[in-house]
């Protein structure tokens, strides 16, 4: 895993046609499957959203450090963090011994915190198989004196304690195996050799031998799609029919875009609309162990993690790295064990949910269950409200029930409908420090009316990304990696609108925050009113800067509209992250 890496493989895939397809017995092929069928595919994976990720290899044997040195980045990519030649590293594969292993241990620790699926790198970049391969002596049997397979043991924990198995497998990057060393990860003349054969003499042998010797899998995780042409995934695709109904993500490449999209170390603010989607995030600092990581996230900040994705509809992939005698960390287990308190709970208001009907909220998040006649709506509180008034704001819907989670007598909580929306009186106290869940019962589908964005004491405006809605085809809102901001603004078609409640009219100083590659040209219409202005060449598209605009006049009190439209004629991309109204002088 690495985020530079995570970057180029969405730029490829976003690039390329999903237009390939892979044959599955008795099942019809991807691009043939009906709404229903993919559904029921994806069903289990839906239910989940929340999984255990484990890095372990042999980068656990030297932990960060090399040649007495701490090597920086994460600890999986220390051979090529370090340029460690193929020989010396291999070295460290006769210290892998993980005696105190205990793949039962592990299942067990992944139930507990509440996880239903479980992913363990079967191959990661360094070329090491965690499985005896007939394809490669670079593995665990053959290599080190441990001399076992460690997926067989955790494959049957898996199948005891009902968690989903997944293997993830590294295609395209191997440091050690010649000829696997794709997009300039050469540094050791024994790296050198042909990707194509090392496809096809490796790779390929060594998925099918994942796929035919664990029984059932639920999810295979490619990564990543680095120098993959559709001719390279031609050899592994078909190998699928191996797992028939087997979930696959979007790292392969070739054009092939799988069933979810993962994004790395960060949350779609928006979540990921039309596709499913999975989160992979580390503990610390790094997938793989490293001995003086303890950078740990708190475990406020992994349940709200939780909570956020399934309030955009996706799925928690949380890592753990084993150290080289087999144990997970101290520090990973006991968090794991208070979301898995937190779970037993409030899992309800996880498993099996939706994204939220609601834009924002204030104190938290919201998921959403749809019922028979009815509709839950979890309104996970992470700040509780001081006064015991709690708003869910332009909610109409009738409330048929409202109650604490974790009140196991499910007393109700009193409801007021205001003009603001919904009102639910709750107690002087939270049930819980770090997220309490409420409880709504609706008649029907959700009914909430939007909120406008309104003017501050001061008349000043801030129109923010976020809050804007997106026309056309391309532009679309990025978060995540220094991006904050409508991008991928290719079409001079596309424009942005927000809409607004003035309360205060005047005469108004327009600023906005562009970062582009580029001079293109926009217009900003407010009624009647058009004001015209030009990027700035920032150099980048993270990097920001305020232009002044000119001066717009809200005229009348009540709701309006902004819209920013570009100049088609040479028009060239921006990044717009806000634009902002303040009171002339």
């Amino acid at each position: 895993m690495h985020p530079s890496i995570r970057r180029l493989a969405v730029a490829v895939l976003c690039a390329l046609s999903a237009t390939l397809a892979c044959s599955v017995a008795q099942e019809p092929k991807p691009d043939e499957e009906t709404p229903a069928q993919r559904d029921a595919r994806m069903g289990w994976w839906r239910e989940a959203r929340f999984g255990m990720f484990i890095h372990w290899g042999v980068y656990s044997v030297p932990a960060g450090t090399y040649d007495g040195k701490q090597i920086p980045g994460i600890g999986e990519w220390i051979m090529n963090r370090g340029k460690i030649p193929v020989a010396e590293y291999r070295r460290f594969a006769k210290q892998f011994n993980p005696v105190k292993y205990d793949p039962d241990a592990w299942v067990r620790l992944a139930k507990e915190a509440g996880m239903k699926y479980l992913v363990i790198t079967s191959k990661h970049h360094d070329g090491f198989a965690m499985f005896d391969s007939k394809a490669s002596d670079w593995n665990i049997v053959k290599a080190t004196p441990y001399g076992r397979d460690v997926l067989k043991p955790l494959a049957e924990a898996c199948q005891k304690h009902g968690i989903k198995l997944g293997f993830y497998y590294s295609q395209a990057q191997d440091w050690n195996n010649p000829g696997g060393a794709a997009a300039g990860g050469h540094w050791d003349k024994a790296q050198a050799g042909d990707m194509d054969e090392y496809i096809r003499n490796v790779a390929a042998p060594q998925v099918k031998e994942i796929l035919s010797n664990y029984g059932k899998l639920a999810i295979l995780w490619w990564d990543t799609p680095v120098d993959m042409t559709k001719e390279r995934v031609d050899m592994l695709l078909p190998l699928l029919k191996l797992q028939p109904g087997i979930i696959t993500n979007n790292r392969l490449g070739g054009g092939y875009r799988g069933d979810s999209d993962t994004p790395e170390q960060h949350i779609p603010a928006t979540g990921m609309p039309g596709r499913d989607w999975e989160t992979c995030m580390t503990m610390n600092d790094t997938w793989g162990y490293k001995s003086y990581d303890d950078h740990w996230k708190s475990t406020e900040t992994l349940l709200r993690n939780l909570v956020d994705i399934a309030s955009k509809g996706g799925n928690y992939l949380l890592n753990v790295g084993p150290t080289s005698e087999g144990l997970i960390p101290q520090p990973s287990v006991e968090r794991l064990k208070e979301v898995g308190k937190w779970m037993k709970v409030n899992g309800e208001a996880i498993y099996g949910t939706t994204a939220s009907p609601f834009k924002q909220l204030p104190w938290g998040r919201c998921t959403k269950k749809a019922l028979l006649v009815s509709t839950k709506l979890y309104l996970h509180v992470f700040t509780w409200p001081t006064d015991g008034k709690l708003l869910a704001p332009g909610l109409r819907s009738a409330v048929e029930q409202a109650y604490l989670l974790a009140d196991a007598k499910g007393t109700p909580l009193a409801t007021e409908a205001t003009d603001q929306g919904l009102v639910v009186s709750v107690p002087a106290k939270a049930p819980d420090s770090l997220s309490s869940t409420v409880v709504l019962r609706l008649k029907g589908d959700p009914d909430i009316e939007p909120v406008l964005l309104t003017q501050k004491e001061d008349g000043t405006l801030a129109l923010p990304a976020l809050e804007a809605v997106v026309h056309g085809d391309t532009a679309q809102y990025e978060s995540g990696g220094g991006k904050d901001n409508i991008g991928f603004w290719l079409n001079p078609n596309d424009w942005v609108e927000w809409q607004f409640k003035a309360t205060q009219t005047g005469k108004f100083d327009v600023t906005a925050e562009i970062a582009s590659q580029g001079t293109g040209s926009f217009e900003l219409r407010l009624g009647n009113q058009k004001l015209k202005g030009t990027a700035p060449n920032t150099g980048d598209y993270t990097k920001f800067r305020k232009v002044s605009l000119g001066t717009l006049e809200i005229r009348e009190s009540g709701k309006a509209s902004l819209e920013v439209r570009p100049v088609a004629a040479g028009w060239q991309p921006i990044n717009l992250k806000s634009v902002t109204f303040k009171p002339a002088r």
